[in-house]
């Protein structure tokens, strides 16, 4: 247990679930979370890109070819939007892609102002995009939330997951636990249901 930063415990538990490589284009939004991957250079690299949807592509095309999870970061918003494509196409091809996005500050949340890069109801619009979705809140939440949302996206049938995180959250800190390691559990046997062809005709 010690103090870290929201961002800190995201790339924590992005190194401990064996991530190498994050894609991405820094943001106001996200420059908390740009500074921990720097500070993490000696363990994970981080691609720039010069599009969102080109971020989103790449994590997408490196899980495939890999079987490792693609990971990418873009701004809340526009970033989102045009990251969307790729999510839609790693839905469609079982892919594991995890979004880390960024919003607004928490108090201007929900309040319509038309704050850089606001989306009103984000999540909703992840929600249509990928197979699980959330929100880290406090430092508190970190730990737990990446590994659910690790969980979702690697067992099972393999698909996207978002994580978003508030401006001014991904500084926040606090007292929390380390990284958990997720072990992803195989797909469910399908059931094989007989066709009925009707009665033998002779």
């Amino acid at each position: 247990m010690e103090t870290k930063t929201v961002s800190k415990a995201i790339i924590e538990s992005l190194i401990a679930n064996d991530v190498d490589t994050v894609f991405g284009i820094p943001g106001a939004h996200t420059y908390n979370l740009t500074n921990a991957l720097h500070e993490a250079k000696n363990s994970i690299r981080f691609v720039h890109t010069r599009h969102e949807q080109g971020s989103a592509y790449m994590a997408y095309g490196y899980a495939k070819s890999s079987g490792k999870p693609g990971e990418f970061t873009v701004v809340p918003g526009p970033g989102i939007l045009n990251a969307g494509a790729a999510l839609c196409t790693a839905y469609g091809a079982n892919a594991p892609v995890m979004c880390l996005t960024g919003n607004i500050m928490t108090h201007l949340m929900g309040q319509g102002r038309g704050q850089l890069h606001e989306l009103p109801d984000q999540l909703a619009t992840l929600r249509g995009l990928t197979k699980w979705f959330d929100r880290i809140n406090h430092a508190t939440e970190a730990p737990s939330k990446m590994a659910t949302a690790f969980a979702h996206m690697t067992s099972g049938r393999q698909r996207p997951v978002a994580v978003e995180v508030p401006w001014d959250i991904f500084a926040n800190a606090a007292v929390i636990e380390g990284a958990e390691v997720v072990q992803p559990s195989p797909p469910a046997p399908e059931t094989i249901i007989p066709m009925d062809h009707g009665p033998m005709m002779h």
